[in-house]
């Protein structure tokens, strides 16, 4: 396990041998008592299956409410 330091701008570094085994894009998803990040996958479908394996307390309502909340985000990003 690795541990890291959010910078000044607000950056995190995420380690050599993460980058590696998940790539170098991520979504953050908060959770109620702690933040994921989740590998974005060229078949997000099946990147998102992979990554919901250990989050088996998280409810359907969570995932549903944080993955509208995230998609919302990016599609006003998008307009800007």
């Amino acid at each position: 396990m690795s541990t890291v330091d959010v910078d000044d701008r607000g950056r995190i570094y995420v380690p050599k041998d993460v980058r590696e085994d998940y790539g170098k894009k991520f979504r953050i998803v908060r959770l109620k008592d702690s933040v994921k990040l989740i590998p974005v996958d060229e078949n997000p479908v099946e990147g998102l299956k992979h990554a919901m394996k250990g989050l088996k307390d998280v409810s359907k309502e969570e995932i549903e409410k944080t993955v509208s909340e995230e998609a919302m985000k990016e599609i006003k990003d998008d307009l800007r």
